[in-house]
């Protein structure tokens, strides 16, 4: 693994005195090589990762305990996850339940730090919220969407107090700045802010235009929102970290982006093939099986591109196919399902279920690299040795 690097570091007739990579590594433990902290508000991830949420049912109790377990921040993802039981009742009602429940139950498998992932276009999106800060959950994260009623969903002095963090995930400095002046008129702010880029899995804040485009990559928006965040952090005074999102994989990429100013980072795509993630074994394999040309963009029936791993069941409806389906209930805003080719969110239940027929797989750009299902702890002892390698690659140089 480390060839390269101990090759850069030997000294021509010095063989006595070269020092290997993996001792640099435990000779400087603790210090320049190690990841730093993620500090938000009075919480603090010994490691600065967090674990994107994946809905439908992807990222429950199981997955974000594990990764809690670990030193990063866990995330359950609330979309949907009613849909994942065998009977559907009141779809609203037992959405409510199931996400009390999963917080719950990741609270008694960890001592570590749980989020929630909150869909603004959810259209029981507050009550999903007031859920998440009455379980109290440690932080919630508020997406696809702009979240500007937050503070009249849960008072000022609610957010104020702080008892359950907020980060809101945006995809450019416009939108950070939006979200910042709507929620200082009630003299609060977030948190902390994902700023999310286009190589990110399932549903995408670009246009289709703009994700190949170079100037809507990760590093070129995340100095744009760190500036937008720094007038309110003077204004407040306190740290809003800002965590970079989308297509980060390895320790290399943790420390690029820690190098450009992030507070953390968030992964999700690496999290799927591990023993603890929620989903099927068929659904994980997918991944595995997946090559870098079968990883598409697809245009999904609430509006918005997505990223997938590409599949006979996406082929039908590229192809026209209308994929029937009944509406249970209406769980985005922006979902027509009397004109939609197919209900999203059942297509998901079902990948998530192993029935990939009647379904397909959201995945971010780096899917085709996962190669073997592991196990969360063994995920993060690779990112800190190639974060590590990374940084002694660098002092090579």
């Amino acid at each position: 693994m480390y060839d390269d690097q101990r090759a850069s570091l030997e000294t021509p007739g010095k063989e006595n005195n070269m020092t290997t990579v993996n001792e640099m590594m435990h000779d400087r433990a603790g210090h320049a090589d190690r990841m730093p902290e993620l500090r938000i508000g009075d919480i603090t991830a010994r490691v600065p990762v967090i674990q994107g949420g994946m809905g439908v049912g992807i990222s429950l109790s199981g997955l974000a305990s594990a990764v809690a377990n670990e030193g990063g921040i866990g995330v359950i993802a609330s979309v949907g996850i009613a849909m994942l039981s065998a009977e559907m009742r009141n779809v609203r009602k037992q959405n409510i339940e199931k996400l009390k429940s999963e917080i719950r139950k990741a609270k008694t498998m960890t001592d570590g730090i749980i989020g929630v992932n909150i869909m603004v276009a959810l259209t029981d999106f507050a009550k999903l919220v007031m859920v998440s800060f009455e379980a109290e959950a440690d932080i919630v994260f508020l997406g696809a969407g702009l979240p500007l009623r937050i503070p009249q969903i849960v008072t000022p002095e609610r957010l104020r107090e702080g008892k359950t963090k907020t980060a809101v995930i945006v995809s450019s400095d416009r939108a950070a700045a939006i979200v910042l002046r709507s929620w200082a008129k009630y003299d609060c702010v977030p948190d902390a802010l994902v700023v999310e880029g286009p190589m990110a899995g399932g549903h995408l804040g670009f246009k289709k235009a703009q994700i190949d485009d170079s100037q809507y990559s990760l590093e070129a928006i995340l100095p744009g929102v760190i500036a937008a965040v720094k007038p309110f952090e003077d204004r407040f005074g306190k740290e809003i970290p800002v965590i970079a999102a989308g297509g980060i994989y390895t320790g290399a990429d943790i420390r690029k982006y820690l190098d450009l100013g992030a507070g953390g980072v968030q992964m999700a795509t690496r999290f799927v093939t591990t023993h603890e993630c929620d989903a099927d074994i068929k659904f994980k394999e997918a991944f595995l099986a997946a090559r870098k040309e079968d990883i598409t963009i697809i245009q999904s029936p609430v509006g918005l591109p997505g990223r997938a791993i590409n599949n006979a069941f996406l082929k039908d409806v590229k192809a026209g196919q209308k994929k029937p389906f009944h509406c249970p209930w209406k769980c985005l805003a922006t979902c027509d399902f009397r004109t939609a080719p197919y209900c999203i969110a059942q297509a998901l239940v079902n990948a998530q279920q192993g029935n990939l027929d009647d379904g397909f797989v959201f995945a971010g750009a780096n899917a085709y690299r996962a190669t073997e299902i592991t196990s969360v702890h063994e995920i993060f002892k690779s990112l800190t040795e190639e974060y590590a390698a990374s940084i002694l690659q660098l002092q090579a140089n």
